[in-house]
């Protein structure tokens, strides 16, 4: 079948697409770099027409308060409005575990806003939300870094690697739709200290980390269980030592 990717040329999306490919089915990968662009609406239309299911994996060029809320907004507003009028059977979109106890962040906000959005459309949809990808651990750490220290809270985190998000975006795609909210993460919970830690040490990064529960991620201030699921998930195979070992130079 004809399957739209939107944020097809991002970290994501690529491995989504391929995999899709892989799978026999007509994928067009949407970005605004490949001439369609869900903000614009440029070549919307078009990439759309007759296709029966639409992933949205697109991520916001700035995380400024306003404007990524604006992204998310006038994407999701115009992305809804083109499938309901080629009748697309299915809206994925990927989102972020813990969206709703995150709100203190303007991003989160903004995904929230549309998680809403999608919910309120007539389109059959389902919600992907994933926790974070072992490949952001190292902008986490520059974040919260002051000098040589690293500041993080202990509160727990269950990170996932991006192969495994596309591979469970695609089958969700490929099945019925939910009309909800489906949690997808890694195999192991840790604190967030300690996954930073691992991973300094990995790179041999001589930062330090320190263990401060005042310390704010992405300037959210986290309970224990802010980052991981509360309840059903799909888990996830890869672990995070593995992929160090095979992502070290």
């Amino acid at each position: 079948m004809k399957i739209v990717v939107i944020g097809g040329s991002g970290l994501i999306g690529k491995k989504l697409v391929n995999n899709l490919r892989e799978l026999g089915h007509d994928v067009v990968a949407a970005s605004p770099s490949l001439g369609i662009n869900s903000v614009t609406g440029e070549g919307l239309g078009e990439a759309i027409s007759g296709a029966e299911v639409v992933v949205d994996v697109s991520n916001a060029p700035s995380w400024e308060d306003q404007a990524v809320l604006e992204f998310f907004e006038t994407s999701t507003r115009n992305l809804l409005a083109a499938e309901a009028a080629a009748g697309v059977k299915h809206h994925v979109a990927l989102s972020v575990v813990g969206t709703d106890g995150l709100l203190e962040s303007g991003y989160f906000r903004a995904k929230m806003a549309q998680e809403e959005m999608i919910k309120a459309s007539k389109v059959p949809y389902t919600i992907v939300r994933a926790t974070q990808f072992f490949e952001f651990v190292e902008s986490i750490a520059q974040f919260s870094t002051e000098g040589q220290t690293v500041r993080m809270p202990s509160a727990y985190i269950q990170p996932i690697v991006s192969d495994d998000v596309a591979a469970a975006v695609a089958d969700y795609a490929l099945a019925a739709p939910v009309n909800g909210i489906v949690d997808l993460a890694g195999p192991e919970r840790m604190g967030l200290d300690e996954l930073v830690r691992r991973f300094m040490t990995a790179r041999k990064d001589t930062r330090q980390v320190v263990t401060d529960e005042n310390s704010r991620y992405y300037g959210v201030l986290l309970n224990q269980h802010s980052l991981v699921p509360l309840g059903e998930a799909r888990i996830a195979t890869t672990r995070f030592e593995d992929w160090l070992k095979r992502t070290s130079n």
